[in-house]
């Protein structure tokens, strides 16, 4: 009996666990195979939510319970999948719901899913180009969907999917969503060919197109004006095999206004209805609320003139390049010559007879040939509407006081002043220099109105570009892409969440569409802007690849070539090509697109970027004392070998960075310049000059008027400081390669010792174009990046010995032209080539012997086109006595003083009385803190 009682409860569990199992079997099967796939979850959508004062809607909110935060599972194509971290033991199935329901929660069952597909383990190889795109990602299970379910996926992305790992029984052992990037790109890698993303304009009609291959539905909300309420809607339709929708409601609707209505999942949110401006906006009204409807070939939108405009063709390349960055808040703001409405505007700039526009003028003039605009595309931080000007004129105005930061900071997120690189709409201009924020046709004509001024004073324009991040994501209300395509657009790290790095959320341009979305953007400001050359910030968080085919295609699409530069720095997620091939210093060798070299802007600064506190004052540079002037923190010890470092990383910048360019180092070692160190990295980076940027100062840190405060002896003379500076210039001017100066360098600007610019205001960031003054000591700096260092700052703000007066800035400005007008005279120095330049270029004064505060250059111009000049020397002489040097190849030749130095009014005259050649002996002679150039005709 007792057995016979041990087989009826065998066979009663076995029973049990086949009608639990059978059970298990037939539910998914329903839910995967018999229950209808939805795409939509509502017919029709009321036009309120056009008009609704909230961005968002949640439809159906997803679970509280839902699955563990992050997406740690990777889409790596349509097919396949990959889960670091996790191996292949158990049991893979995707769940997924429309509404976001999904529950699994370790030890239970799955709940909350609408349907499930099986997975299979992946042995096979996985595809060289996915591989190599998904190399940074950590070794784990690869799992594939199989092939019944595969044509099912571009559906199933639409909602919330899961990855869920299951024991036998059906249980959680972990759960993750999915980065869906390389599921995308792979499902609808035919949406990189649409040309008409945005709004299309004819007389019959008024089309919308918009990359949304996740969404449920989406509509276009049209309306009359800027502010009122919607006028009509269109549902749009989905394509798909591009993943996009698009709508056509009749007739021309040019100046109305619209947005989109985006139903889509979003992780932790649920099923969410999305008020969300185009990603593609050409124009937008106040604060960016709405999009704008226009064809910008439309003749109102046009400038008198506007289709006849050209640049002067004065850059036949690259390296032909003389760059004035400026911003455009700062050129106006402070000139009473502008009439008050259009200061901080872009219409400033048709103003020709202001302050500001003869001092571009002038500077077109002597040798500039480009304005680098700080970003004018649409950015969020400055209130478009009623921004507020602090008012500083009833303080006390102490030199080094505080209450000039406090009054700025007390407003910083309502006045009128940004550096702009938070974008908001990339292709869109920025209201707040606009007139009239709320109409989106002025913004367009004011800034085509811009471009056309200045290139009718001979300077081309560029723009600074910023495509590395956004300035917001996921549901906030000034995030565009994310709330249109949740989790595609930007940079993921492990977890799912968005890397950080630049500042901001960072943006994928690995990824097809949000590298179309650059190119198309640019293309947009190439063609309808006729903007003249690009500066990409922190571009070396982009690929390679993708500046090289953006290059390609701007090119074709406008029939000229747009020069490209950008920062290279290597840094963050991507550095060291941790995910691909950079467009970083070290990895654009031969691509002719050109990266900011900070070898010789460190050697002549002195120290770092990141300097603070006395390490910063003791570590001069190349021209305000290292050795030979040393400030009181720098002490008296003997000289080391930091200067002679210096004087050859200086070297370094003036034969243009270029890799190959043999060096005689002061160890009396011939060297190629990449194989001297820079804090680890090869010193000479680049295959081309065109590829090497040189400076000395641009609006990031403090100006090289400031830092020569900090680093120069304090008794230093105003007449030595303006020295300093032009000693700096001259070195930049007299590099190979592009020539970039930030704009009021030459007027000695300074921003009251402020590290960091960026949100400090009018009163921190003012230029004044009439040399009065250059707004030293007016006020300690803003705390939040500088108050660590007011122990230093304010002792020097409030010596009054340090400001200079009107005449050292006239000098200098005046100075500076000259040295425009010098490398305007030559084309030695702007060779093209790096064979040119390892063959022209000699270097005297070098070696273990050499005198290290005297640079002495030799340009060959035999049978170069435009050289002028048969032979050239520039000597730099950084030190506080006259120097003398004997070259013996020099011996009886004719050089003579450059006829600019000679010119009766040029501005250095010491350089003009005391710099002497003897043919004789072969010995040249320059003054103390002079630079001059001697020529052979």
């Amino acid at each position: 009996m007792q057995l016979q009682r041990w087989w009826i409860r065998k066979l009663a569990v076995l029973a049990s666990a086949f009608v639990l199992t059978f059970g298990l079997i037939v539910y998914l099967s329903l839910n995967a195979v018999a229950q209808p796939l939805p795409t939509k979850l509502t017919a029709s959508l009321p036009r309120e939510f056009c008009d609704r004062a909230t961005h968002q809607h949640v439809l159906h909110a997803a679970s509280p319970d839902g699955v563990r935060s992050g997406a740690h599972a990777v889409w790596l194509n349509r097919r396949l999948l990959k889960w670091p971290g996790v191996d292949g033991s158990g049991t893979f199935r995707l769940y997924h719901s429309l509404r976001g329901q999904i529950v699994a929660k370790p030890k239970t069952r799955t709940v909350g899913f609408e349907g499930v597909v099986s997975t299979d383990l992946f042995f096979g190889d996985i595809p060289a180009d996915i591989a190599a795109r998904f190399k940074y990602v950590a070794n784990g299970v690869v799992l594939s969907v199989r092939d019944g379910d595969a044509v099912r996926m571009a559906e199933l992305h639409k909602q919330q999917i899961v990855l869920v790992n299951e024991d036998g029984d059906g249980n959680v052992l972990d759960a993750t969503t999915l980065q869906i990037a390389g599921a995308l790109d792979d499902q609808y890698s035919g949406a990189s060919r649409i040309e008409d993303f945005g709004v299309t304009v004819t007389a019959k009609n008024t089309r919308f197109r918009i990359w949304a291959p996740t969404a449920h539905a989406v509509t276009v909300c049209v309306y009359k004006t800027g502010t009122g309420k919607a006028s009509q809607t269109e549902e749009m339709l989905w394509d798909a095999g591009t993943g996009a929708w698009s709508a056509a409601i009749s007739s021309d609707h040019s100046r109305e206004y619209y947005t989109y209505l985006v139903d889509v999942n979003v992780a932790g949110v649920g099923l969410v209805r999305n008020r969300v401006t185009d990603p593609y906006s050409i124009s937008l009204t106040t604060d960016s609320a709405r999009s704008y409807i226009a064809d910008l070939r439309d003749p109102l939108l046009k400038p008198r003139g506007w289709d006849n405009d050209r640049a002067m063709n004065r850059v036949k390349a690259q390296t032909d390049m003389v760059i004035y960055e400026l911003h455009v808040r700062d050129f106006s703001i402070n000139d009473m010559t502008v009439p008050r409405r259009h200061r901080g505007k872009y219409a400033a700039f048709n103003h020709i007879g202001s302050l500001g526009m003869k001092h571009l003028k002038t500077l077109s003039d002597a040798g500039m040939t480009d304005v680098h605009l700080l970003p004018v595309f649409d950015f969020a931080t400055v209130p478009e509407a009623d921004c507020v000007a602090p008012r500083l004129d009833m303080l006390k105005m102490v030199a080094d006081g505080e209450a000039q930061q406090a009054a700025v900071m007390a407003q910083k997120d309502r006045d009128c002043f940004n550096w702009g690189y938070d974008p908001f709409h990339y292709t869109a201009p920025e209201g707040s220099y606009a007139t009239n924020a709320s109409d989106g046709a002025r913004r367009i004509i004011e800034l085509r109105q811009m471009v056309a001024a200045l290139h009718r004073i001979g300077l081309r324009v560029g723009m600074d570009v910023v495509y590395n991040h956004t300035s917001a994501a996921g549901q906030d209300k000034k995030s565009v892409l994310d709330r249109i395509v949740p989790g595609y657009y930007h940079r993921l790290n492990a977890s799912g969440a968005i890397e950080k790095s630049t500042c901001c959320e960072n943006t994928a341009t690995e990824n097809i569409m949000m590298a179309k979305l650059m190119a198309d953007s640019v293309v947009t400001w190439a063609r309808e802007y006729k903007i003249d050359s690009f500066r990409f910030d922190l571009m070396g968080h982009q690929p390679r690849s993708a500046m090289e085919e953006l290059k390609v295609r701007l090119n074709a699409a406008t029939g000229r070539d747009i020069q490209l530069i950008g920062e290279g720095w290597n840094f963050g997620e991507v550095a060291d090509g941790a995910r691909f091939v950079q467009a970083s210093q070290l990895s654009l060798n031969g691509s002719g697109i050109g990266t900011f070299s900070d070898r010789a802007r460190d050697a002549v600064r002195g120290g770092g970027a990141a300097d603070n506190g006395l390490a910063m004052v003791k570590r001069q540079g190349y021209i305000n004392g290292l050795g030979y002037d040393r400030n009181a923190p720098a002490g008296v010890e003997p000289r080391t070998d930091e200067l002679l470092r210096a004087a050859d990383m200086v070297r370094v910048g003036l034969a243009g960075s270029i890799r190959d360019y043999p060096l005689k180092t002061y160890r009396d070692e011939v060297t190629p310049l990449h194989r001297i160190d820079y804090s680890g990295q090869p010193a000479g980076y680049a295959s081309e000059p065109a590829e090497a940027v040189n400076y000395v100062e641009n609006h990031d840190n403090q100006t090289l008027f400031d830092i020569n405060v900090y680093k120069l002896p304090v008794d230093t003379s105003r007449e030595d400081r303006a020295r300093v500076q032009i000693l700096a210039l001259a070195i930049n001017a007299f590099s190979q390669g592009v020539a970039y100066f930030h704009a009021g360098v030459d007027l000695l600007r300074s921003k009251s010792m402020d590290r960091n610019s960026f949100d400090s205001g009018d009163w921190f960031n003012r230029i004044d174009w009439s040399g009065h003054d250059n707004y030293f000591a007016t006020g300690a700096p803003p705390k939040a990046d500088n108050v660590g260092d007011y122990g230093l700052i304010k002792p020097l703000l409030a010596n009054p010995r340090i400001k200079p007066t009107p005449a050292e800035i006239a000098w200098t400005r005046n100075a500076f032209r000259d040295l425009l007008k010098i490398r305007a005279s030559t084309s030695l120095f702007r060779l093209q080539t790096s064979a040119e330049i390892i063959s022209r270029l000699t270097f005297y004064n070098i070696g273990a012997k050499q005198t290290p505060t005297l640079l002495v250059g030799h340009l060959n111009g035999a049978g170069h086109d435009d050289a002028r000049f048969g032979e050239l020397i520039y000597l730099i002489n950084v030190d506080k006595v006259a120097q003398e040097i004997r070259i013996d190849e020099m011996v009886g030749k004719s050089f003579i003083l450059h006829p600019v130095h000679s010119n009766s009014q040029a501005a250095d005259q010491r350089v003009r009385r005391e710099a002497r050649f003897d043919s004789a002996t072969g010995v040249f002679r320059v003054p103390a803190r002079s630079a001059a150039v001697f020529v052979i005709k």
